[in-house]
């Protein structure tokens, strides 16, 4: 009974992934229905509230991470979906799958994989604005860790914010995005109070079109804890390029960033890359 449980659960899921990468294909062997240059796909995909159905997978690898030097990596899965209001509002949704790899992190340890923590937001913004972008709503986060090192017991809920500017004609794309996240429950596991600030600063190139410099470190602070083991800030930058999957546009980007304070046993190098799949409407 449980191979035959499994069997199925198997098949269930080998449809589920079959059906995705045929939707996909067909929808990437038809036109968009709206024709982006390639520098507008690059300056879309900048916009954490455009109106715009993405799916971004990003990896990153935290470099000598703990007391062993090991090496982090956290896949994050980011869906994003923007639901229309009506002629004058959006709601921009994102979705954050973190799927998290644990170096060992003392002799005879072992490592350990799995689902961290899910969290998504929501933003209300504008459907028409002018060079001034933003958007304000709420970050939650849900304990669907699948191992008790991955993530916390506890739900969290917090403000979350965006501002940023985007001109046509002008190759900056800049600004930054807010969130702070509390918890809301009280199980076995310690309460938490994090903070997260992510200024963003793109150059996207006339003479190669597509093609941008970019640099978005990710800053957060525990607030619970204490001395230099409150706040991780990156430095750094990369690359970023669109190409196109049949007509199905992609926005890749590569990129390092060095921790200039980190709190102890954190890891002092990123690695992070991205493969951003693009659904314009």
């Amino acid at each position: 009974m449980t191979g035959e449980f499994y069997n199925a659960r198997r098949l269930s899921r080998l449809r589920a992934i079959s059906s995705g990468l045929v939707a996909v294909t067909m929808w990437s062997a038809h036109p968009a229905h709206a024709a982006l240059s390639d520098e507008q796909l690059a300056k879309l995909a900048q916009n954490p509230v455009g109106n715009l159905i993405s799916v971004p997978f990003q990896n990153n690898a935290n470099l000598n991470y703990g007391p062993l030097k090991g090496t982090q990596n956290v896949l994050n899965i980011q869906p994003v979906y923007p639901i229309d209001l009506n002629s004058d509002w959006n709601i921009i949704t994102r979705t954050i799958a973190p799927i998290v790899w644990l170096p060992s992190l003392f002799p005879g340890d072992t490592s350990v994989s799995g689902l961290g923590d899910v969290q998504f937001s929501a933003f209300l913004s504008p459907a028409n604005p002018g060079e001034w972008i933003w958007g304000v709503g709420v970050i939650t986060q849900l304990p669907t860790h699948t191992n008790d090192v991955l993530g916390n017991n506890n739900a969290g809920l917090g403000p979350s914010a965006v501002l940023l500017h985007l001109s046509k004609g002008d190759p900056w794309v800049y600004g930054a995005l807010v969130n702070n996240i509390w918890s809301v429950t009280h199980s076995s596991s310690p309460s938490y109070n994090n903070g997260l600030v992510q200024p963003f600063l793109n150059y996207n190139f006339e003479s190669h079109k597509g093609t941008y410099l970019t640099t978005s470190p990710i800053i957060t602070a525990n607030w619970t804890a204490k001395g230099s083991n409150v706040w991780t800030v990156p430095l750094g930058g990369g690359i970023g390029h669109i190409f196109h999957f049949g007509r199905l546009p992609v926005n890749s980007q590569v990129a390092a960033y060095y921790n200039v304070v980190n709190p102890q046993y954190g890891s002092n190098w990123q690695i992070r890359v991205q493969v951003q799949f693009m659904f314009p409407k």
